[in-house]
């Protein structure tokens, strides 16, 4: 007889906590940069926005420009936390608040590696490679909780291919959040039993370290 999902979750990540208090801290902290950013009238924009030429010099922008959301339109900023509203709660009382946490600042962080590797001329903004990071770890962990999952690729399939379509989209984020989001999260469950945390750790690690060694190849290969 096959366990209820709440029993096989508790014995595959040990959750503690019901509150989504990461999730919602994440999206308090967008929307009040997006207030800032109004309020500095684009200063703080300018500040956090990545553009790849400045990665060698202010690699921190890889990480800010992922609170950042464009002025011009607040559908932007909408779409991305309501995104983060749905996907959030669910994967972060899954997998616990640290782990969540960490999958969302890698998935960011992957999509400006992505970005800076294949459009290193185009300066981005936004959470949409974090969100993406999210969705990739949803669907790999519904699909070791053996759920359906059509859904959800057809949601995946229709979101990167409006990337491609919708102008001013940086589907280069999309498809590094993504990447990092499923890789991330075949860690957390692969090395789900608490003996095996180190290991977690460890591989959680060599993926930051494998997008540092991006980051540098990407500023090398920087057209001058």
């Amino acid at each position: 007889m096959a366990q209820p999902v709440s029993a096989r979750v508790r014995r595959l990540f040990r959750p503690r906590g019901s509150t989504p208090v990461v999730t919602y801290s994440l999206i308090a902290v967008n929307v009040l940069v997006y207030a800032l950013q109004w309020l500095t009238q684009g200063q703080l924009t300018q500040a956090w926005i990545y553009w790849p030429p400045l990665t060698a010099s202010e690699p921190w922008r890889m990480i800010t420009s992922t609170f950042l959301h464009s002025p011009s339109s607040i559908l932007h900023i909408l779409f991305n936390m309501y995104s983060l509203f749905i996907f959030g709660p669910v994967i972060e009382s899954l997998i616990g608040r640290v782990r969540f946490l960490v999958l969302y600042l890698v998935a960011g962080f992957a999509g400006s590696v992505a970005v800076l590797l294949l459009a290193p001329t185009v300066p981005v903004l936004g959470a949409s490679g974090a969100i993406y990071g999210l969705i990739g770890a949803y669907f790999v962990i519904t699909r070791h909780l053996g759920r359906g999952q059509t859904q959800l690729f057809i949601v995946i399939a229709l979101n990167v291919v409006l990337g491609f379509v919708i102008p001013n989209v940086a589907w280069q984020a999309h498809v590094g959040g993504l990447v990092a989001g499923v890789a991330v999260s075949a860690v957390y469950v692969a090395t789900r039993r608490h003996a095996q945390r180190p290991l977690q750790i460890l591989g959680v690690v060599g993926i930051v370290i494998a997008l540092v060694v991006l980051t540098v190849i990407g500023v090398f290969l920087m057209p001058r």
